[in-house]
């Protein structure tokens, strides 16, 4: 009997992108010996939750017996553009840098072994943040900042040149993270056009030649690892400033301060447009082919590619394949899925059931989320989640939670979870792709040609004719736009 497939799509968030090292709190961290420096952070149990900007950044600058804690870093560093500029930032660590140092140049022996160490926490801070956020230092106000507190440190060590030799070496690293992200914006993929050309969709003979996905890859295994790598590809590509700018460029409490010259993110742009694109493609092979039998082999291909992404854990690519095929031109093809054997396809649609905020996904997310961490193998070690949902949670954390609390502190709390979710993300993304890159088939996948929903509403139309008024007046209408566009 036909199950028609429920319409996931339309379920999905629809989230204005343009429009573990890690954990929700320090707890368990020493807390330093602050001696003069601010005091107004709040803790709870413990843990850090708010405190004023000026406070925050005096616990990121180390001290002779203080070195923050990597999450702090990561955390304070990834939020801190809310409130200001990276190149402000850097002015400010390098005004505290300048006290701390002209405090132990007494010119003893002590002090300048205790210079030396004091600048070498000084490079490591530099370090961890142009490795892990090099785009902060994209501007000429960034660079300078850095150079000015690189050659302050440098003059700590002057005698054997030491530090000069690691800043140099930095700065290489950074100019080269710099110049590879440029190079990827400036290459980055021109979104494919749907085809509305009526010869190539108003079909009116079987086109025995035409090629479609299965004379590409009949195996949905292979598919779906292939799938996965340029996945992988493209997260390799999202950087976490990139994520953050999610909250940066929402209705932010300091008057939009970081909101005009934020750089446009084309990355998180691009997979978005993966994911759209995927749907279209899976809604065109379908829709295309002539006959009921093909068209029937063409939705149970899906269905098994779609699974065999589940059981990878690429969770972005089982959503576009199930969005595509509830996407209305599919769905209508009643005829088609009479013939489906729709058991598999029921058990997709129920991990991806939109009720409860989409809790049954987020349980298998967490249970490949616990397999990556106990993996030895990259095979095991994959997690690719439904990227709109993943935008979805960091939008509405932000969105429920104020940047500052009513007595104008900072509510770091909020950027806890916030950094959590984001660096599980960046923890899979670095996953090391174990499946060996097909060009043919991801050639087909990434330049294959694919219907806009009018056309794929004709082609729909044309496998299984208009069963209602409703349906045959848009069919009518479709033709007739189409032809006078000749």
């Amino acid at each position: 009997m036909y199950t028609s497939p429920r319409k996931m799509r339309e379920t999905m968030p629809q989230t204005p992108i343009f429009s573990s090292m890690l954990g929700s709190s320090c707890s368990g961290q020493v807390q330093p010996d602050m001696g003069e420096r601010c005091v107004d952070p709040v803790y709870q149990d413990g843990n850090l939750v708010s405190g004023s900007l000026e406070a925050l950044i005096e616990r990121l600058v180390p001290t002779m017996d203080y070195y923050p804690d990597r999450t702090y870093i990561f955390t304070f560093l990834l939020s801190s553009r809310v409130f200001i500029h990276p190149h402000e930032l850097l002015a400010k660590v390098g005004q505290i840098c300048i006290k701390q140092k002209q405090q132990l140049e007494t010119g003893t022996e002590a002090e300048k072994a205790k210079l030396k160490s004091f600048a070498a926490k000084i490079i490591q801070l530099l370090k961890e943040w142009t490795e892990t956020f090099p785009y902060d230092f994209q501007d000429e106000k960034s660079m300078k900042e850095l150079k000015e507190i690189a050659h302050r440190i440098t003059q700590c060590d002057e005698e054997n040149g030491t530090v000069k030799k690691i800043i140099s070496q930095m700065t290489q690293n950074l100019l080269m993270a710099l110049s590879a992200r440029s190079q990827y914006q400036e290459i980055r993929e021109k979104f494919r056009q749907p085809v509305t050309d009526k010869g190539t969709i108003l079909k009116a003979k079987p086109q025995s030649t035409q090629k479609d996905i299965l004379s590409i890859c009949c195996d949905p295994l292979i598919l779906a690892q292939q799938l996965t790598y340029i996945e992988l590809e493209r997260v390799s590509n999202i950087y976490p400033e990139d994520l953050m700018q999610i909250v940066s460029h929402m209705d932010s409490l300091d008057n939009h301060k970081c909101r005009g010259d934020v750089t446009k993110t084309y990355n998180l742009e691009a997979y978005d447009n993966w994911f759209n694109c995927l749907s279209m493609l899976v809604a065109t092979e379908i829709c295309r082919v002539v006959k009921k039998k093909q068209r029937t082999r063409m939705v149970e291909f899906f269905i098994d590619v779609a699974r065999e992404c589940f059981n990878i854990g690429n969770f972005n690519s089982m959503m576009a394949i199930i969005s595509g095929m509830n996407l209305s031109p599919v769905a209508r093809l009643k005829k088609t899925w009479s013939k489906v054997k729709t058991a598999k396809f029921d058990v997709l649609e129920h991990h991806m059931d939109p009720s409860s905020n989409f809790c049954n996904y987020r349980t298998a997310l967490q249970g490949a989320a616990q397999r990556s961490q106990a993996a030895n193998s990259n095979r095991e070690k994959i997690v690719i989640p439904v990227f709109n949902l993943f935008i979805k949670d960091i939008y509405f954390l932000h969105k429920i939670h104020t940047n500052r609390l009513p007595n104008g502190q900072i509510n770091f709390k909020k950027f806890w979870e916030i950094s959590r979710q984001i660096h599980d993300f960046l923890t899979w993304k670095q996953v090391e792709c174990p499946f060996e890159k097909d060009k043919k088939i991801q050639s087909y996948l990434l330049t294959a040609p694919i219907y806009s929903e009018e056309a794929l509403f004709i082609a729909s139309f044309e496998s299984e004719g208009p069963e209602n008024h409703m349906e045959k007046d848009s069919w009518k209408t479709l033709r007739t736009t189409l032809l006078n566009r000749a």
